[in-house]
C-alpha cells in the first residue's frame, strides 16, 4: 500500500451538523483520495457525529477510518489516539467544526516538499464571528521564527506537521488540558523544527464559530482557562530559556490569555473568584513578566496584569468599569471612561486607578505610553463645553471652549477649523495620529490654556475669525503626546449651540455651529442667496420680508 502523503486528524464530539461539512471538505480535498489519509476519532460524542463518520468511512473505504472511545473530556485523548495510527508523511489537525479550502492540503504538502519545512501555517480566517489573529498572514514566507514573527499569537495545531519530527520528539497532547491542549504540542514543534513556513496566498483553514457558540474554548471558566495557561507558560518556560526568546513567546500568553481574565467579565464575578484569579496572574507575573516583556505591551493591558499581581482587586475592577464606560469623558472619581493624560518631563502617563498610589507602590513606568498610539483616549475626552459668537463691526469670529483630556505640559495644543473632511482613516471613534514631518497647522486666532477644575484636563478657548466664504468646516485639535501628533474632531457632547449668525457684506453671509451625523462641531458658512440676478435678489428679499412681517403678527 502507497504511503498517504498527510494523515488528516479529526477529534469528534457533537458537532453534527458541521461535522458534514468538515468531512466533505476533507474528501473533495484536491491532493486526491490516494494521498489523502483521514483518522478521525469519535470522543464519545451522543449526537449523530458517530453515525455520520461510519457513514463517511463506508463511502470511502481507503481514506477514512473512524475509531471509536469514550468521552475524554477534550480534544487531546482523541488527537493522540490518532496519532498511533496515522501513517502520511504529514500530518494536519482540523477542528470537527471547522473545513478547509480545497486546494489546502495540496499547497501545504508542496510548500513542505519544495522548503524542507517541517510545519506549514496555512492562512486561517473566522467565519460566524469566530475572530482569528490575522497579523502572521499579511504575506507568505518559507522560513519563519517563532520569535520575531506573530507566530506565537498562532499556537493552534491546526497546521501541517513533518510526522518524522512528530515522532522522533514524541510530541503528544497533553490530556489533563481541558483547553489549550494544543498550545504545548505546537510549541515544542516550532521550537524543535528546522523550518516553518507561512502560506497566505489562499484561504486554507475556516475556523467556525458555533451557532450556540458552544466550541470547547467558549465554554470554560476563568479559573479552568488560569490553570491550563499555567500550565502551558511552565511547560515552554522548561523548552525556552529565560530572555528574548522567551518574551517573545510569553508575550502573546500576558496579552491574551491572562489579559482576557481581566476583561468586562471579571467585576461580575463572585469576591472569592477575582482573588483566585488575580493570585494566579501574580504567580505568572511574579516568574515571567519581565520588564522588557512589560515595556513591549500595550499600557491598559499592562496596567491590569500589574493591578492583580499586586492584589488590587477594587483598583483592577475600577479601571475595568471606568475604560469600558464607553463614550463618556474622564473624570477624577467613579466612571469615566478612557483614563486623561498626564505630560511630564517629555513622557506621557495614562492615569489609570493606582497611579501614583502610595498603597500600591507601582512604578509610574507601568503607566507610560510606550511606542504605542492612544488615539481613543484623546478622541473620548475632546469635546466642546461652549461656543459663542463675537462681532466687531464687520468681522465675526466663533469663539470655541474645548476639553482635551490631557494635563501638564500641554504641548503643541491648536483648535483649527479645517476646510475638508476627515480622512475615512481617521473617521471612527478614534483620533488620527499624523504621519511624522506633517505639517501642523498655526493656531487659529487667539488661544489660552487652563488646567479643568477637576484637574483631568486641559480647557482650550480659542477665537477663530471667519471669513465670508462658502465653506463647512470641521472644528479639530491637534495635540502633541509622547512625540505624536494627534488630530481630534471635536465632540458637541450634546451642548447647546449658538444660534445661526448673518453678517452684512456686499452679500449677506448666515454662519451656524452644528453638530453632524456623528456628534462632531461643523461651522457652515454660506450666502445668503447667490443668484446673479439683481431682481431675483430684490424679489427674494421681498418674500422674506413678507415671511417675517406674518411671523410677527
Amino acid at each position: 500500500m502507497t504511503t498517504p502523503d498527510v494523515t488528516v486528524v479529526v477529534a469528534v464530539y457533537n458537532t453534527m451538523p458541521y461535522l458534514t461539512e468538515c468531512l466533505e471538505s476533507l474528501v473533495n480535498q484536491s491532493i486526491g483520495l490516494d494521498r489523502l489519509e483521514v483518522v478521525a476519532v469519535d470522543d464519545g460524542s451522543t449526537d449523530d457525529s458517530g453515525r455520520e463518520l461510519d457513514r463517511f468511512a463506508e463511502r470511502y473505504p481507503g481514506t477514512v477510518k473512524v475509531i471509536h472511545q469514550a468521552n475524554s473530556g477534550g480534544p487531546a485523548a482523541p488527537s493522540n489516539r490518532a496519532l498511533e495510527v496515522a501513517t502520511g508523511r504529514y500530518v494536519y489537525f482540523i477542528g470537527s467544526d471547522d473545513y478547509l479550502g480545497r486546494d489546502a492540503l495540496k499547497r501545504m504538502v508542496a510548500c513542505a516538499d519544495e522548503h524542507g519545512s517541517d510545519v506549514v501555517v496555512g492562512k486561517m480566517v473566522g467565519t460566524n464571528g469566530r475572530y482569528v489573529h490575522q497579523a502572521l498572514y499579511k504575506k507568505s514566507d518559507p522560513d519563519v521564527s517563532l520569535y520575531d514573527s506573530a507566530l506565537p499569537f498562532t499556537l493552534a495545531n491546526t497546521k501541517l506537521f513533518r510526522r518524522d519530527l512528530v515522532e522522533r520528539h514524541k510530541l503528544r497532547f497533553p490530556e489533563d488540558l481541558p483547553v489549550g491542549s494544543d498550545q504545548p504540542f505546537t510549541i515544542e514543534a516550532c521550537v524543535r523544527a528546522r523550518k516553518i513556513s507561512v502560506l497566505a496566498d489562499y484561504t486554507y483553514y475556516y475556523a467556525v464559530k458555533r451557532g450556540d457558540a458552544s466550541n470547547i474554548t467558549y465554554r470554560a471558566n476563568h479559573l479552568a482557562r488560569l490553570r491550563c495557561t499555567a500550565e502551558i507558560m511552565k511547560f515552554t518556560a522548561g523548552l525556552i530559556e529565560a530572555g528574548p526568546r522567551r518574551d517573545a513567546v510569553f508575550k502573546r500568553h500576558f496579552t491574551w490569555e491572562l489579559a482576557k481574565l481581566v476583561q468586562d467579565d471579571f467585576p461580575a464575578l463572585d469576591r472569592v473568584t477575582q482573588i483566585q484569579v488575580c493570585a494566579g496572574i501574580a504567580t505568572l507575573a511574579d516568574d515571567y513578566f519581565t520588564e522588557p516583556l512589560r515595556d513591549s505591551m500595550d499600557v491598559k493591558r499592562r496596567v491590569r496584569i500589574a493591578l492583580a499581581q499586586r492584589g488590587a482587586v477594587t483598583e483592577l475592577i475600577r479601571a475595568i468599569e471606568e475604560e469600558s464606560a464607553v463614550g463618556v469623558p474622564p473624570r477624577p472619581q467613579g466612571v469615566g471612561g478612557a483614563p486623561p493624560l498626564l505630560l511630564e518631563d517629555g513622557r506621557a502617563y495614562l492615569r489609570y486607578p493606582g497611579f501614583r498610589d502610595p498603597a500600591l507602590g507601582l512604578p509610574d513606568r507601568l503607566y507610560e505610553v510606550i511606542a504605542e498610539s492612544v488615539p481613543r483616549q484623546l478622541a473620548v475626552g475632546t469635546g466642546l463645553v461652549s461656543a459663542w459668537w463675537e462681532q466687531q463691526g464687520q468681522e465675526l469670529a466663533v469663539a470655541l471652549s474645548v476639553r482635551v483630556p490631557v494635563t501638564g505640559e500641554t504641548g503643541h495644543a491648536v483648535i483649527r477649523l479645517a476646510n475638508k473632511a476627515m480622512p475615512k482613516s481617521a473617521d471612527k471613534p478614534g483620533a488620527r495620529r499624523l504621519p511624522v514631518g506633517t505639517e501642523l497647522p498655526a493656531p487659529a486666532g487667539e488661544l489660552s490654556r487652563t488646567t479643568t477644575d477637576d484637574g483631568t484636563g486641559t480647557l482650550l478657548t480659542a477665537r477663530i475669525p471667519i471669513r465670508p466664504v462658502r465653506a463647512k468646516l470641521g472644528v479639530r485639535a491637534y495635540l502633541d503626546v509622547a512625540g505624536s501628533t494627534y488630530e481630534v474632531p471635536v465632540r458637541t457632547l450634546d451642548r447647546p449651540l449658538p444660534l445661526a449668525r448673518r453678517w452684512r457684506e456686499k452679500v449677506p453671509y448666515r454662519v451656524s455651529a452644528n453638530a453632524n451625523a456623528k456628534g462632531r462641531l461643523v461651522i457652515t458658512t454660506a450666502p445668503l442667496w447667490e443668484s446673479s440676478s439683481s431682481g431675483e435678489r430684490s424679489r427674494l428679499r421681498h418674500l422674506m420680508s413678507r415671511v417675517k412681517r406674518k411671523l410677527t403678527r
